[in-house]
């Protein structure tokens, strides 16, 4: 099955500011290289409440997630 990465892309707009701020980054410099797996687990993500997603991208609350741990390692990046 084949993600379709306008929609992910489209889905990381997010309403909380600084996620929003930390997503456009994100986009930037990293979403035109992720491969299938990582846009999947990306996609899975971002199903998360955007205050989940925070917490987990500025280290308040731990990415429980082994899924997710690369995405939020790059989100963290940005």
């Amino acid at each position: 099955m084949s993600i379709n990465r306008g929609r992910v892309r489209w889905q990381c707009r997010r309403a909380l500011l600084e996620l929003d701020l930390v997503f456009a980054r994100f986009l930037e410099r990293h979403f035109d290289r992720l491969d299938e797996d990582q846009l999947a687990d990306l996609d899975d993500l971002l199903r998360s409440d955007d205050y989940d997603i925070w917490a987990m991208v500025n280290g308040s609350k731990p990415c429980e997630n082994e899924r997710w741990k690369e995405m939020v390692s790059l989100l963290r990046q940005t």
